[in-house]
């Protein structure tokens, strides 16, 4: 019995249609060759409905933090148990963002971090203490 021969498929992109079609990854690979880096894009994603922001990045995060605190942001689902050491990895990271970003944001941007912050320090530091 001969021994069969795994045959390898091609994938063509077909989305933008306006440039060559470049092979795939898996022809790259069979033919040694890197494939050229392609820019990022800051499209946001099909479907959401909700363009994503810095300052909503930012409050989505912050949320995450006072659920962590045990707050209930949702009045019909159950209250989440406190996790004070997850709460603060997220202040920690805002903390950096707000470093990280100094003189590149926006008015808005800027009091939306800073007022968040503030919030979840005064939160954190009052459960912390009991």
């Amino acid at each position: 019995m001969a021994a069969e021969q795994e045959e390898g498929f091609v994938v063509r992109d077909r989305r933008g249609g306006s440039g060559p079609e470049r092979p795939s990854a898996t022809e790259d690979a069979a033919s040694g060759t890197q494939p050229p880096q392609q820019a990022a894009h800051s499209d946001p994603p099909q479907g959401s409905g909700i363009p994503v922001t810095f300052s909503s990045f930012v409050i989505s995060l912050g949320s995450s933090s006072l659920m962590l605190m045990g707050e209930q942001l949702d009045p019909q689902q159950p209250p989440m148990p406190a996790n004070l050491p997850q709460a603060k990895e997220i202040i920690d990271l805002l903390s950096v963002l707000e470093a990280k970003t100094k003189g590149n944001l926006t008015t808005e941007e800027q009091a939306v971090l800073r007022d968040m912050l503030y919030a979840l320090r005064m939160k954190y530091v009052s459960l912390a203490a009991k």
